[in-house]
């Protein structure tokens, strides 16, 4: 099997990540594409974050209609801070040998790849697919080489539709009191809603 792997907060998932898995899943010809919502992500200690229950369900929500896409759940049940590696290396046992796993990450997240925890070894477990984001590409590539010589030879660059949201601007909105109906599934917005999320008065 040919296995797409989109990690992310999904706080909320939107368009965007719905777009971009599509894309790479039709030009990489890939069986399937699994959302891997993160617990505790790293790269971002100290910010707030929705819980988990929530954001798991959002992304259920979101593609429960897609054929070909699902929710893989094993960074949410693992406790302590979310690492890409020790995720994949769990993947590779769960699908063994036979299974090529693809991480699908942005451009814009590829500058900083070479600062991930064991950042080679995530390049042996999988292959990385970027998929084009406004403003990089090439160049984020060709620093990543210098900082990790033949890293390009395991990376794949996706020209992927640009969807221009994103889940700061989405929270954002709704603490505003705006609508984001146009920018989530709607199911996902009713979520959104039904739940009071990214508001003051917030549910747990």
């Amino acid at each position: 099997m040919r296995l797409g792997l989109l990690g992310g907060t999904f706080d909320p998932i939107h368009r965007g990540h719905l777009v971009t898995a599509q894309s790479v899943r039709e030009q990489l010809a890939m069986d399937e594409v699994w959302f891997l919502p993160t617990g505790l992500p790293w790269m971002k200690r100290g910010e707030p974050l929705s819980a988990a229950r929530h954001r798991r369900a959002m992304v259920e929500l979101a593609v429960q209609w897609h054929e070909g896409f699902a929710v893989c759940v094993v960074e949410l049940e693992r406790s302590g801070e979310t690492y890409t590696v020790d995720t994949l290396e769990d993947l590779r046992v769960l699908r063994g040998a036979e299974d090529e796993l693809f991480f699908i990450m942005g451009a814009d997240t590829l500058e900083g790849f070479h600062q991930w925890k064991a950042p080679v070894r995530i390049l042996e477990l999988a292959t990385v697919v970027v998929a084009s984001r406004p403003g990089y590409g090439e160049t984020g590539l060709q620093e990543l080489e210098r900082a990790l010589p033949g890293a390009s030879e395991h990376i794949v660059m996706v020209r992927t539709p640009l969807v221009e949201v994103s889940g700061s601007e989405l929270r954002c909105r709704v603490a505003e009191g705006q609508s984001i109906r146009e920018m989530v599934p709607d199911a996902v917005a009713a979520y959104v809603e039904a739940h009071g999320l990214y508001r003051e008065d917030a549910k747990a």
